[in-house]
C-alpha cells in the first residue's frame, strides 16, 4: 500500500502542536489548505475515537472519516468510511513529540491508500503518491504557519484541557 510523509518543526510544545492540529471551522481554515468545509458527523461536537468528520477538499472531493485512534498531545488517527470512487482504503495518521530544540515540537504527518480499480491501480498508485504527497507537503506547511498564527494559537489554547 503506497503511504505519504511529511514532517516540520513547529515553534510550539508538543501539547500545543497537537491542539493546533485539532482546530475546527472557521480557525482550521485558516491554515489548512487542503480543507473546503469540515464538521463532525452524527452530533458529535468534539473530535475523539469513534468520531466521524465529514470533509471536502479544495478539490471537490468529499470524505467521512473516523477518528480510529486520538490520544493527544501525541497522535491521532482515522480511516475513510466513504470516499471517492477511486480510494478502496485511506487512512492518514498524524503523530507529535518534542523536537531537539525546547520549546518546539515535531509534527509527522502519514496517509496510506489503496486506488481502485485493481486493473489501474499500478498507475493510478503513482499518480497518488505524487498528488497525495504535494497535497500532504502544502498541507503541513500550512499547519506550521498556523502554529506561529496568534488566532489559531489562541483557539489551540483554549481547547487545552478539555481532552
Amino acid at each position: 500500500m503506497p503511504v505519504v510523509e511529511a514532517s516540520v518543526v513547529v515553534p510550539v510544545p508538543p501539547a500545543l502542536a497537537f491542539a493546533v492540529s485539532q482546530t475546527t471551522a472557521p480557525v482550521r481554515y485558516r491554515w489548512d489548505p487542503f480543507i473546503r468545509e469540515q464538521h463532525f458527523a452524527d452530533g458529535a461536537t468534539r473530535p475523539g475515537k469513534g468520531v466521524r468528520t465529514f470533509t471536502r477538499s479544495r478539490h471537490g472531493i468529499v470524505m467521512v472519516s473516523e477518528y480510529v485512534s486520538y490520544n493527544p498531545p501525541s497522535n491521532v488517527g482515522m480511516k475513510m468510511v466513504r470516499g471517492p470512487w477511486f480510494f478502496e482504503v485511506f487512512a492518514g495518521g498524524w503523530r507529535f513529540g518534542p523536537a531537539a530544540e525546547p520549546g518546539h515540537a515535531t509534527a509527522v504527518w502519514r496517509y496510506s491508500f489503496r486506488c481502485r480499480p485493481a486493473w489501474l491501480r499500478p498507475v493510478a498508485e503513482r499518480i497518488g503518491v505524487w498528488l497525495l504527497g504535494r497535497d500532504i507537503r502544502r498541507r503541513i506547511q500550512g499547519y506550521a504557519r498556523g502554529c506561529a498564527d496568534p488566532v489559531v494559537l489562541d483557539a489551540a489554547r483554549e481547547t487545552l484541557g478539555h481532552d
